[in-house]
């Protein structure tokens, strides 16, 4: 069994052009994605939006490419989720900043 700290914590930061700074924090166990935590100074609305990003996100390939990425984030949110200076788009690009 492999243990999550078994894996070196990746971070990764973007600044959304006209929008906000998105971090994200993972780590990748076994290929996967594992441990994601999404921050920054964005807003969803509902706020439990950012816990279903961060789920959907978990257990993608490290090697998940930028359309992966976002398809994973849209699935996550529904039609009544707004956000405020943040993109799926964006959220792709500070995953793969974090696993570069």
């Amino acid at each position: 069994m492999i243990k999550h700290t078994d894996a070196a914590m990746r971070h990764g930061e973007y600044k959304i052009p006209e929008g906000k700074l998105v971090v994200i924090d993972l780590q990748v166990v076994e290929a996967r994605l594992h441990n994601v935590q999404l921050s920054g100074d964005f807003f969803l609305e509902p706020p439990e939006t950012l816990d279903a990003i961060n789920a959907a996100l978990n257990g993608l390939p490290h090697n998940a490419t930028s359309t992966q990425l976002e398809q994973a984030v849209q699935a996550a949110i529904g039609a009544d989720v707004t956000m405020y200076g943040i993109t799926a788009a964006g959220i792709a690009v500070v995953v793969q900043r974090a696993l570069a």
